[in-house]
């Protein structure tokens, strides 16, 4: 017999069930899971929420401020794009996702939307 069937036929130490090893393996697995759900992947989820919510009611007339800190009004709305007037006459078309923080009126730009 080779040493790897020996010690598959070998009784446990200390009269332990292999068993209980493997539940109690499983459980610490199964906690381990849980525990990186609830603290990281569950609130990630609630700020995409939140983000995408705060994207979708953007409108014409809001001031924004992208995520390179270009501060300006939006002028125009598409799908996918928004189109910012950030000076007299000049127009710019950034991605909706470039958007990082929409101002309200009466707010200033350290309050986020």
């Amino acid at each position: 017999m080779t040493q790897f069937a020996m010690i598959l036929m070998s009784q446990p130490q200390g009269g332990q069930n292999p068993t209980d090893s493997l539940i109690s393996t499983l459980i610490m697995f199964a906690l381990i899971i849980g525990i990186f759900y609830f603290m990281i992947l569950r609130p990630q989820q609630k700020r995409q929420k939140e983000r995408q919510k705060m994207l979708d009611q953007v409108k014409k007339g809001d001031k924004v401020v992208t995520a390179g800190g270009l501060h300006g009004t939006v002028a125009g709305i598409d799908e996918k794009t928004i189109l910012l007037q950030v000076a007299d006459n000049v127009k710019m078309k950034f991605d909706r996702s470039a958007v990082s923080v929409v101002l309200r009126e009466g707010e200033t730009t350290g309050e986020k939307a």
